[in-house]
């Protein structure tokens, strides 16, 4: 069946980062629309009165918030697997998704693109430093947290890729874009992200750029 899906979306998202890596290893294929949610367009507005990105239309119905989106896809496209059927690893992959969209996100990424990037673009003054040094120590916790967790699977929630690895590499990449990770600090978190950078379904978001923000070449280099 053909499916005509169309993404609203924002490129350094995390979560719209993390759907459309669901998107990609699923196959599907997307017409991506970029909406800049904090303009508050009002034809965006009449479709998803939360103003949040992403917004996912397909077959002429819309979905709205990421992990409720991505679990639909699962259900739909089954193949390849994203969320274990065990019960116990299921909810060890969404322990560890809420853990990166909720705390790792609160923390960190929230923190730094706003003070790094959005506060520039949508003119609201100058970084706070307080805000920005409490993100940046944050960071390092949660790269020994990964460390630990690599150290005892071969993916963050087991043996095989899910949604969690999709998670949490979708928040270091929007960090990484920024320039703001020691990938030093870990011998193995970096080639666990190494190995999702390499991914065909990572490779578009290695391609987003936004005006004004240029990343460091490192950020696009599967070796680094």
């Amino acid at each position: 069946m053909q499916h005509s899906v169309t993404l609203y979306h924002y490129p350094l998202s995390p979560f719209c980062r993390k759907l459309r890596m669901v998107l990609a290893e699923k196959k599907i294929e997307i017409e991506t629309i970029e909406e800049q949610f904090w303009k508050n367009r009002p034809e965006f507005l009449m479709i998803n009165p939360s103003g949040k990105v992403p917004l996912l239309k397909m077959n002429g119905k819309l979905f709205s918030d990421s992990q409720a989106i991505c679990e639909y896809l699962e259900a739909i496209f089954p193949d390849p697997p994203l969320l274990p059927e065990d019960p116990e690893q299921l909810y060890e992959v969404r322990r560890l998704v809420f853990w990166f969209d909720g705390k790792f996100n609160s923390e960190v990424t929230s923190r730094l693109l706003d003070e790094r990037m959005f506060k520039l673009i949508q003119k609201r003054g100058v970084p706070d430093s307080a805000n920005l040094r409490f993100a940046l120590g944050k960071l390092p916790d949660h790269i020994d947290y990964l460390h630990r967790l690599l150290n005892e699977r071969r993916w963050l929630a087991g043996d095989q890729i899910t949604l969690a690895d999709f998670a949490a590499s979708a928040h270091l990449s929007c960090v990484d874009y920024l320039d703001d990770i020691d990938w030093s600090r870990s011998d193995l978190v970096k080639p666990w992200y190494s190995a999702l950078k390499s991914r065909p379904a990572f490779r578009s978001l290695l391609l987003d750029y936004i005006p004004g923000f240029q990343p460091k070449p490192i950020y696009t280099d599967l070796d680094f």
